[in-house]
């Protein structure tokens, strides 16, 4: 199977000498579900922030399916999507205005993301809900939306940086859902970080472990 993620010596140092990533080298191959576990302030998000184009590497390389996030980033962009851990869909808009601004800034033609955006909402069982303002939503639906924007534009590879965290069991559950769902039917590669051990367990074809 062909990587769609492989990183060499991938380092991030911040002002002050402070080494968020040291020198980690890992593959990630097409269609699998990959975690990547360990303790808070060990590096995941900084790493995930870099694969994403979001925060610049120091030193290392990283290619997310075959193009160099440092020289390439708006080719990486457009082959990725990204749920980040802390919620940030807009309460003020409702879930369908939050979907449209998302389609905007991919530059799709409105017939075509207003079709995308159904697709999405339809796949996260939001559909039903599209209308009311996300400031009503619970935080289950709030996740399934941030993941609804992630997918928008049909990425190869979709990074979920600790999706389930602060759920309670049922909600995490029907995420747990989503993610095989994504994996198995549309075939993309997750990329997920999660502190729950039976979380990675379940999803996951592989882990790696990134440790102080």
């Amino acid at each position: 199977m062909p990587s769609v993620i492989e990183t060499e010596n991938l380092t991030k140092i911040f002002p002050r000498e402070v080494k968020a990533v040291d020198k980690i080298s890992f593959e990630v191959e097409e269609g699998e579900i990959f975690g990547f576990l360990g303790p808070n302030g060990a590096g995941k998000t900084t790493t995930i922030l870099m694969l994403t184009t979001l925060v610049k590497p120091t030193a290392g390389s990283a290619k997310i399916c075959g193009y160099d996030v440092s020289r390439e980033p708006n080719k990486v962009r457009n082959c990725i999507g990204y749920t980040p851990q802390d919620i940030s869909v807009d309460e003020d808009l409702t879930g369908r205005e939050n979907l449209r601004i998302h389609a905007t800034l991919y530059h799709m033609p409105r017939d075509e993301a207003d079709r995308r955006i159904n697709e999405v909402l339809e796949l996260v069982d939001l559909l039903a809900d599209q209308h009311r303002l996300v400031d009503e939503y619970s935080g289950g639906m709030r996740k399934r939306l941030e993941i609804a924007e992630g997918l928008l534009h049909r990425p190869k590879l979709l990074f979920l940086d600790e999706p389930t965290l602060g759920l309670d069991l049922q909600t995490r559950t029907q995420i747990w859902r989503y993610v095989e769902k994504l994996n198995e039917e549309h075939n993309v590669t997750i990329f997920l970080t999660t502190h729950y051990m039976e979380e990675a367990d379940l999803l996951c074809d592989r882990i790696a472990i990134i440790d102080y």
